[in-house]
């Protein structure tokens, strides 16, 4: 009898631990939805910001230049690797997609509400905990960067006038190194953008974004930094590196790349790392 006592008793807590659950899903899936609705209607803007860069960059690199040196490569690295630069350069695009988009989504937003107007106590007053809001900013970004990275794949694959040599050989090891770093970089942009002050979010793009592209083995594999090992050992701290990585060792195998297990490890590092520093940053911004 005392058992059955202690079933009758629990299931009324139960049943309202339950529905708390789906309370916080439904409100979870309410600011998600009205964050969707808002990009879609900011759909034209959200495609030049992540076609601008990548297409100019490529436009430049592997259809001009090379068309001026009559079809010779230009570029070191893709020389010495006999291949093309285009080839090298697909997956280090893909991740400065992700990476800006990532960025792009939750700290510029974030400098506008923890602005004057205080525009994010309307998402907190929301039935969901503070840490749960800023966790729909990161997954809502993982979505976008994903986006990103769809979006420049075809841009990257067909403008460059040399041919580029792709191949998956594990798709379930390519998704996951999409998953891991879009969220990675959800995480960060919101650890930069309750970090930073609003009014000196402008400098973080030329301060911080700008020298993390260059020294994240985007236009190189991490390899090529074999004659530097100080500089080679030293951007093992920026994330990037690893999102670049993983995205050659998934879509181009044959360049020289990190091992898959180490990539994995620490985009995971990395994701665990900013999204505690992130929703700390924010719960004491908005509480505090």
């Amino acid at each position: 009898m005392p058992e059955l006592a202690t079933v009758e008793t629990g299931t009324p807590a139960a049943s309202a631990q339950g529905s708390l659950r789906t309370q916080y899903l439904r409100a979870f899936a309410g600011l998600f939805l009205r964050d969707l609705h808002v990009l879609r209607r900011e759909l034209f803007p959200f495609v030049i910001r992540v076609c601008m860069n990548p297409m100019l960059f490529l436009l430049v690199f592997t259809f001009i230049m090379p068309h001026m040196s009559g079809g010779a490569s230009m570029n070191p690295t893709s020389a010495a690797m006999g291949t093309s630069f285009s080839t090298v350069l697909l997956p280090g695009l893909m991740a400065v997609a992700i990476m800006f988009s990532g960025i792009a989504a939750v700290a510029l937003p974030l400098a506008q509400e923890f602005g004057i107007t205080r525009e994010i106590d309307d998402r907190v007053m929301c039935p969901l905990p503070v840490a749960a809001v800023a966790f729909e900013k990161i997954v809502f970004s993982a979505m976008q960067s994903i986006i990103a990275a769809i979006v420049v794949f075809p841009l990257a694959y067909y403008i460059p006038s040399t041919p580029v040599v792709a191949h998956v050989n594990s798709w379930p090891y390519l998704v996951a190194v999409l998953i891991l770093a879009s969220i990675t970089s959800g995480a960060l942009g919101l650890t930069i953008g309750t970090t930073v002050e609003p009014k000196q979010i402008g400098l973080i793009f030329g301060v911080v974004v700008m020298p993390i592209t260059f020294l994240g083995c985007v236009y190189y594999p991490w390899k090529a930094l074999d004659p530097l090992p100080w500089l080679q050992r030293g951007v093992l701290i920026n994330p990037i590196v690893y999102m670049s990585e993983g995205l050659r060792s998934a879509l181009t195998p044959a360049l020289p790349h990190m091992h898959p297990a180490m990539i994995l490890g620490m985009l995971t590092f990395f994701l665990v790392l900013l999204t505690w520093l992130g929703i700390r940053g924010f719960k004491r911004r908005v509480i505090g």
